[in-house]
């Protein structure tokens, strides 16, 4: 299965912090944080990956290439233009020639088994699964609402600072799923996935490590800790 990994936009809340790259690319522990997540991959044998690129996409190709360094194989798709994430994703579904595929938010970094939400998805005969996690407050985030069958059936806005499950930036899609994407630039979470209720839409939750960098406080958190995100025998034997 082809992984995508959304690594196109701007990063505007990061902007004051990492100014001189694109988001995915900012500097944790002295590598790229978008290398975090191609090892990661890497690590459980998902080697075949494209990488959705927009705003300074030149940077990330000309570090990343091939993948061959990290042993895997990376394509590109390229918004000359932005789509936000969900038309970015169209147009990488589109490249990937419609299948199935694993799809990551480049901002971050989960470690959890893909191979088990690839499974639960293909388990489900799913049009949609997202990986979730459960946080104590949801407020940042907002919280999406699940069935005892495992179906999502509602999304709580941002101003919720309940217990309750979070996206994790992980995905598995069907390739049904592109037909009924429209055309130009859209949001996933606020004009695709509420129209998914109902259809065949599951979460899968999974307590592992998560985290992104999206705003200051986490990106330096995480750029002081860097090493909850290197790989070591033991995680990536626990997660094939």
């Amino acid at each position: 299965m082809q992984t995508i990994i959304l690594a196109g936009g701007m990063g505007t809340r990061l902007k004051k912090t990492v100014s001189d790259v694109p988001k995915p690319m900012a500097p944790v522990g002295g590598k790229p944080f978008l290398e975090y997540i191609i090892a990661d991959l890497a690590a459980q044998g998902l080697g075949d990956i494209m990488l959705s690129v927009g705003y300074g996409r030149e940077v990330i190709k000309s570090y990343f290439e091939d993948g061959s360094r990290w042993k895997v194989r990376i394509a590109y798709s390229e918004e000359t233009t932005p789509l936000g994430t969900g038309g970015a994703l169209a147009h990488a579904l589109e490249a990937a020639g419609g299948g199935d595929c694993l799809v990551l938010n480049g901002d971050t970094f989960n470690k959890m088994s893909f191979r088990d939400i690839i499974d639960f998805h293909n388990s489900k005969d799913a049009l949609m699964t997202m990986g979730l996690t459960r946080v104590d407050n949801a407020d940042r985030y907002g919280s999406v609402e699940l069935a005892d069958s495992g179906e999502i059936v509602g999304f709580l806005e941002k101003n919720s600072r309940d217990r309750g499950y979070i996206n994790r930036g992980v995905y598995v899609t069907s390739g049904a799923i592109l037909p009924g994407m429209p055309p130009g630039p859209f949001s996933l979470e606020k004009d695709f996935f509420p129209g998914l209720i109902g259809l065949k839409f599951y979460g899968f939750p999974t307590d592992g490590f998560f985290t992104d960098i999206g705003i200051p406080s986490t990106y330096r958190y995480m750029d002081e800790h860097a090493y909850l995100l290197e790989q070591t025998e033991e995680s990536s034997r626990g997660r094939r």
